[in-house]
């Protein structure tokens, strides 16, 4: 197919792209617009010459209706994803994420494109009510991020029963793995422990998480996105386990045979509402639907991980809080 991967310059984006080319699609690449025309990820990729760049603002429907001339399939993962940002800017989450979905949507619409992937989240769910989480858990917005998420889900659902647009909705719970901002705990709590720090800043240590490695979220985004029994329908992508992050950082540190203290930093905490306590996957229906499951035990996932962060740990400035 002919696919082009909105986001496709950043940390899932550019897993998703390269993948999609070793499957044997015909892949553009929506790169955010910048002066110095940088690729993102897909800068260093050994892929990047089958891929095409196109360079735009997901803002501007323009540039987004000429990225979707001649393509079949959208995966959509173009958003503002830091939860601390989008309590110091939440307008920019509106207009990126909500608005940016709304040009992809119609664009899509009006070029007769034949899917539509949006990328939702976990952090839509809030705390959960019940665990494992399955897609019928109500929605809840903690953040100023998880209600632009809310918004840009249910506008892209909305096409699909309006207009009949071809739109699935991913929701992937928290994917980790090489390339991954140093904004989410896994690269904070794998950064500083390479660097030789000897206590490591951290905030909250009492949520849970479902940490799903990046290539089996990526594998789920192809299989769900392009499946064609999930038409109209959200799938969650998540591993099934949860762990608390100070157990994580405990199994951070064995993996890493560093022995880990932690500091607990105020700048770090959320805002008590806002704290999403516990987060656990429940991905059955994307099992029953397209047999897609996880193949990655925590454990390996982090052991990849960290052999990728040790070879590139100077792209990173580790102990700096990232927001």
């Amino acid at each position: 197919m002919r696919i082009l991967v909105t986001g496709a310059g950043g940390f899932i984006g550019s897993h998703l792209a390269e993948e999609l080319v070793r499957r044997g699609h015909t892949v553009r690449a929506f790169i955010h617009y910048n002066s110095r025309n940088n690729w993102g990820w897909l800068e260093g990729s050994e892929l990047k010459q089958d891929i095409e760049i196109y360079t735009g603002d997901i803002r501007d429907y323009d540039s987004v209706k000429a990225s979707l001339k001649g393509i079949e399939a959208v995966f959509h993962l173009a958003a503002l994803i830091g939860i601390p940002y989008s309590y110091i800017s939440p307008v920019a989450y509106i207009k990126i994420n909500i608005e940016g979905t709304y040009n992809v949507c119609q664009a899509a619409r009006e070029e007769g494109v034949a899917r539509v992937v949006h990328t939702s989240t976990s952090e839509v769910y809030g705390t959960a009510r019940y665990v494992p989480i399955d897609e019928n858990h109500p929605l809840q917005a903690q953040s100023p991020y998880a209600a632009s998420k809310i918004g840009a889900d249910q506008l892209a659902l909305s096409f699909y029963r309006s207009f009949d647009l071809p739109v699935t909705v991913v929701r992937p719970f928290n994917t980790y793995g090489p390339r991954q901002s140093a904004r989410a705990v896994i690269p904070t709590i794998i950064t500083q422990l390479l660097s030789g720090q000897e206590e490591i800043k951290l905030g909250n240590l009492i949520p849970t998480r479902d940490f799903n490695f990046v290539n089996d979220t990526v594998n789920g985004f192809i299989t769900a996105g392009l499946s064609p029994h999930t038409v109209g329908e959200v799938v969650n992508i998540g591993s099934g386990r949860e762990i608390s992050i100070g157990d994580l950082v405990n199994l951070a540190g064995e993996l890493t045979g560093v022995k880990v203290r932690v500091q607990a930093d105020a700048e770090r905490y959320r805002p008590e509402a806002s704290e999403v306590e516990r987060l656990c996957c429940d991905y059955n229906k994307a099992n029953r639907l397209t047999e897609w499951r996880p193949a990655y035990s925590l454990s390996e996932g982090l052991a990849i991980t960290i052999e990728w962060f040790k070879k590139r740990l100077a792209l990173y400035k580790a102990g700096q809080y990232n927001i």
